[in-house]
């Protein structure tokens, strides 16, 4: 997820960098759009490498998408600037961010499933909000990292150059990771599992599930639209819009990390005793009411502390909401396509809604000239949320007296494959 954050975070820098234009708002909505691009590959990616993590194992499926990831961060960290390449350049960062978006279509999924399915009884809300909660990992270290060039650099050399030492950064967390991977086990649950359905059995049983599916992508839209709200787009909300210093946006970015770090797993823990439908339902009517209010509050009078503020609430809320939505998307997927599932449901949501948030917001600003509009945004996501809860009917959470191997949950159909 740090190869996603610092793209967002120097938006501005890369569009300049890669999409010259007289005119401000073009060049960083080209840039954003580049950003979001990234998401449209997600979708793809959910299902080619999905159905490989559900036919060869969660361990390899890791692997693969860790070495897309890196192809496609390096391409971006070092491809020469529009003025020297012309529209080479621009060319190669999008094909990156492609390829950046087809490891992620299985990234989330395949991680999440992991962790659902090697969970202790009664714990699985805490184990799988991990999941959520590394990604803050990544969204302090790009702020720190973000922190300290912006100190070291002046603001000429920050849009110069100085944009590539973070994401140079990100290439240098590969072999860490690789080597992390490597000794990941296998999931017993999958080894029990001696049915491994082929691509096409796996296509035809997400076909037969579209109802789950699409209620799933429903469900993780408010997700999806919330993160990358007080995530990725909050440094170039706070200094392009709101005129703060990008010091003090980086700094908030800091805080809302580090606050959904510590609530992300507290909520998966409350999640296993409370259940997931009253966080899913409780905070998403609490983002559809407030999100307009508190983005409205913070335009009127724009400063650190109101910023600071109104990003910390949001996270509460996004934390809420997403560390009961993770889980329960697991718990609510067919056992055999459970990664590929997963992995589609949520891949749509952030290609359709989540992950063009910045541009979005940004394009709904320059229309209407209302800096509050990026809270109507994530209104309408948490309606979308709102209403998929309400129409998958009762948990599907594991009683904390089952034994430890028992299947999160029964597949809803199951098609016949004759040459499993």
């Amino acid at each position: 997820m740090y190869d996603f954050m610092v793209f967002g975070y120097y938006a501005t820098a890369i569009g300049r960098t890669f999409f010259p234009s007289t005119n401000e708002y073009a060049s960083l909505m080209l840039s954003l759009a580049t950003f979001g691009a990234g998401f449209l590959m997600r979708p793809l990616g959910a299902l080619v490498l999905g159905a490989y993590v559900d036919r060869h194992g969660r361990r390899a499926g890791l692997v693969l998408t860790l070495t897309l990831m890196a192809v496609g961060t390096l391409s971006i960290a070092c491809v020469p600037g529009y003025a020297t390449i012309g529209l080479a350049a621009p060319a190669i960062v999008l094909a990156g961010r492609l390829l950046q978006g087809l490891s992620a279509g299985a990234q989330v999924g395949g991680v999440s499933v992991y962790l659902a399915e090697i969970a202790t009884p009664g714990n699985r809300g805490f184990y799988v909000s991990w999941q959520s909660a590394s990604q803050q990992v990544a969204v302090m270290f790009a702020a720190l990292v973000g922190l300290a060039t912006t100190s070291a650099l002046t603001p000429p050399e920050m849009l110069s150059w100085g944009w590539r030492i973070p994401i140079g950064l990100g290439l240098l967390l590969i072999p860490f990771i690789f080597l992390i991977r490597s000794y990941v086990e296998e999931s017993e649950e999958f080894l029990s599992n001696s049915k491994r359905p082929a691509a096409s059995a796996v296509f035809r049983s997400i076909a037969a599930n579209w109802r789950v599916v699409g209620l799933g992508t429903l469900l993780a839209t408010m997700t999806t639209v919330s993160f990358y709200l007080i995530t990725a787009y909050t440094p170039t909300f706070g200094s392009a819009v709101l005129r703060l210093q990008p010091r003090e946006a980086l700094t908030v970015t800091l805080c809302v990390g580090l606050a959904n770090f510590i609530m992300l797993p507290t909520m998966g823990a409350v999640s296993d005793r409370i259940g997931r439908r009253p966080l899913l339902i409780g905070c998403g009517l609490l983002a559809l009411t407030t999100g307009y209010a508190a983005l409205w509050w913070l335009t009127v009078a724009p400063s650190f502390g109101r910023l600071l503020a109104v990003e910390l609430w949001l996270a509460a809320v996004y934390a809420g909401y997403n560390a009961a939505m993770i889980v329960h998307l697991t718990e609510i997927m067919p056992a055999e396509v459970r990664a590929t599932a997963f992995s589609l449901a949520y891949s749509t949501a952030t290609a359709i809604f989540g992950g063009f948030t910045p541009a979005i917001c940004t394009y709904m600003i320059h229309v209407t000239g209302n800096r509050a509009m990026p809270g109507l945004w994530l209104s309408a996501a948490a309606l979308c949320g709102v209403v998929a809860a309400l129409a998958l009917g009762p948990d599907r959470r594991q009683p904390r007296q089952r034994a430890e191997t028992e299947p999160i949950a029964l597949p809803l159909k199951r098609l016949p494959d004759p040459s499993v």
